[in-house]
């Protein structure tokens, strides 16, 4: 018969075709398998109108073959088959799926027909030089064959095929300097492929299986045995009916897929139906992996279509800050044939990932309120990433996020939510206090801390680098603002409380400006203040930037050059005020190194550096002798 060219393309169509749509060429087992399903599923569906066709559903099956000395690799079903003019239809044109016309004709709830794309089969041209399709099409006598070596065009002619079904065997193509083509002539390569790609196809598929055994009777002569196995699992977990499924079992596909030695923190199965169909099984992890917070990692759920893997990390089905969990979305409203630049525009991927997106928060709230250890020992593995969801993105998704941050708080010294402190203030209460350092226990001493406590408030305590950005990022909670009280505008003083310390600085101003040229600009201002109850000194920071984020930037690898604009403050009630005022009435050489001593003293406190060591080691010697 003479060879036909392709109706629609050119050398450069099938190229861009496959260049564009699949990103490993190892995909090609994975639609080949797929198209096998969906001949499988055709027969089946007419079986249940058509008496004459007698297969047990449990005699379907997909067979794999290999042979090395040929190069020789074979896919064959024994389903619906298909005649000279669906070969021609569906095999010669690009992108003309015959799967997708006979789901239009035909509606039933047990047909999942996976190929909808059309061009899936052409993936085979990635690692074969020559293809073949001997194809005999149910209720018919004549058996045809259709052959290609690719773009040069095919032939269909009559052969000899005894049974019903398709048989596709491919000889894969010599190895290259840059591609070992051979790999897909080892039967551990090809039960990788299936089990990586295709192993909740529902039917079985099936390998002859080459193994060593040792000769009965001898006791180190061992002969190779061909036996055959079933390479796939055929039922994918996430279908069966969650009452179906014990915690074991939900344990075990968790850590066998994806690889985790621990049992998951968390759970999510959920199947959903409307604007998009999906069923999704989701993991939160009890701890973050090693490489988490590192550029290595990358994020992203597996994505199926019907059963069929379609992407191993589907990054744009979970945002940033849920990228801690695992799992799977298994949809048949996505094409399987289906590239990572066309699933970014496609809107069912889109309407799932606002849906996953939710349910992952409604989940973890629930937890919260539910299994709080559960929550805090999250919390303390995946936190973080969460705060800095708060703040990326100029803080777009910070109020979807607010509800679930915890802090640790001087109410108890345990986490608490932001809710939680909003229930306990104080009547009147309009900011939420916050404080920072390393850790809680160094941010429980620091002197400004003093005053709020007295007074009766509670302190959240800061200690991740991105809190206090989060928080400022989130301005205000429940109508509540934030405020750092190692700001200068802490304000909780009463009226006469002010004009008294206003009455001291005052009278003290020339004193204060001549502490202030000591310190040589490190500081804005020396003052007295009310906010010390037993310590002398404190700094505080005014506007935005404070002492601690200051610190964070400068640890950065891009630092800045940002400062904070620093006071330095001053007990008024102690004694070292008394004495101040004595030195500037008495020894102003002395009353500058009390200054730096003082400045440098309230820099230790706040996990400052001292800018000069030694020039403040011999400022106490000097005063000690």
């Amino acid at each position: 018969m003479a060879k036909k060219q392709f109706k629609a393309e050119s050398k450069k169509l099938m190229d861009m075709m496959i260049n564009s749509i699949y990103t490993h060429k190892e995909i090609f087992l994975r639609e080949l398998i797929s198209n096998a399903s969906d001949a499988l599923d055709k027969l089946y569906f007419r079986s249940l109108t058509d008496d004459s066709i007698t297969l047990a559903r449990s005699d379907y099956q997909i067979k794999l073959s290999i042979d090395k000395g040929k190069r020789v690799l074979t896919i064959e079903d024994n389903g619906i088959g298909m005649t000279a003019e669906e070969l021609e239809n569906n095999l010669g044109t690009i992108a003309k799926s015959g799967s997708l016309d006979f789901k239009k004709e035909n509606k039933a709830d047990d047909m999942s027909i996976i190929g909808q794309f059309g061009v899936g089969f052409y993936s085979a041209f990635m690692v074969s030089d020559n293809v073949s399709v001997r194809s005999l099409a149910y209720g018919q006598d004549q058996a045809y064959c259709w052959t290609s070596k690719g773009v040069d065009g095919y032939t269909i002619e009559p052969c000899i095929k005894d049974t019903v079904g398709t048989k596709i065997t491919l000889h894969i193509k010599d190895d290259t300097e840059d591609e070992n083509y051979s790999d897909f002539l080892e039967q551990y390569t090809i039960m990788g492929l299936v089990k990586k790609y295709s192993d909740f196809i529902r039917y079985p598929i099936r390998m002859m299986w080459e193994t060593n055994r040792l000769k009965e009777g001898t006791e180190n002569e061992y002969e190779k045995v061909l036996e055959e196995r079933t390479l796939n699992s055929m039922i994918p977990l996430w279908k069966k009916s969650k009452s179906e499924i014990s915690a074991e079992e939900y344990n075990s596909f968790y850590k066998d897929q994806f690889g985790d030695w621990e049992e998951p923190a968390k759970v999510i199965h959920t199947k959903v139906e409307g604007n998009a169909t999906y069923t999704a099984l989701l993991y939160i992890p009890k701890r973050a992996p090693y490489d988490y917070y590192s550029k290595n990692f990358e994020k992203g759920l597996q994505l199926y279509s019907s059963g069929v893997m379609i992407m191993e990390k589907c990054a744009d089905l979970i945002p940033d800050y849920f990228s801690f969990v695992k799992g799977l979305v298994d949809s048949e409203d996505l094409s399987l044939n289906i590239s990572r630049e066309m699933l970014q525009h496609d809107r069912q991927l889109k309407i799932m990932a606002t849906n996953i997106e939710r349910k992952i928060k409604n989940e973890l709230l629930s937890m919260m309120k539910n299994d709080r250890e559960a929550y805090e020992e999250f919390f303390k593995a995946f936190g973080t990433q969460i705060k800095f969801g708060m703040y990326e993105d100029f803080g777009a998704n910070k109020d979807k996020l607010a509800d679930l941050v915890m802090f640790t708080s001087s109410f108890e010294k345990k986490p608490v939510t932001l809710a939680e402190y909003v229930d306990r203030c104080k009547e009147g209460q309009n900011t939420i206090y916050y404080a920072c350092g390393e850790t809680v226990d160094k941010i429980d001493l620091l002197p400004q801390a003093e005053q709020v406590k007295d007074k009766g408030y509670e302190i959240l305590y800061l200690t991740d680098n991105v809190d206090e950005f989060a928080l400022q990022i989130l301005a205000s909670y429940k109508d509540k603002t934030f405020t750092n009280i190692s700001n200068e505008n802490l304000n909780l003083d009463t009226e006469e409380e002010k004009q008294a310390l206003e009455i001291v600085n005052t009278e003290n101003r020339d004193m204060l400006e001549a502490m202030e040229d000591a310190l040589d600009n490190s500081v804005t201002a020396v003052r007295f203040t009310n906010r010390l109850k037993s310590h002398p000194v404190c700094l505080v920071s005014e506007g935005m930037l404070s002492l601690e984020m200051e610190k964070i930037l400068k640890q950065m690898p891009n630092a800045t050059d940002a400062k904070a604009e620093i006071v330095m403050e001053i007990n008024k009630d102690h004694p070292i005020a008394e004495k101040l005022k004595e030195l500037y009435d008495t020894d102003k050489e002395k009353l500058d190194k009390y200054s730096k001593i003082l400045y440098a003293q309230a820099r230790l406190i706040e996990g400052l550096t001292v800018d000069n060591p030694t020039e403040l080691s011999n400022m106490i010697c000097d005063l000690m002798v």
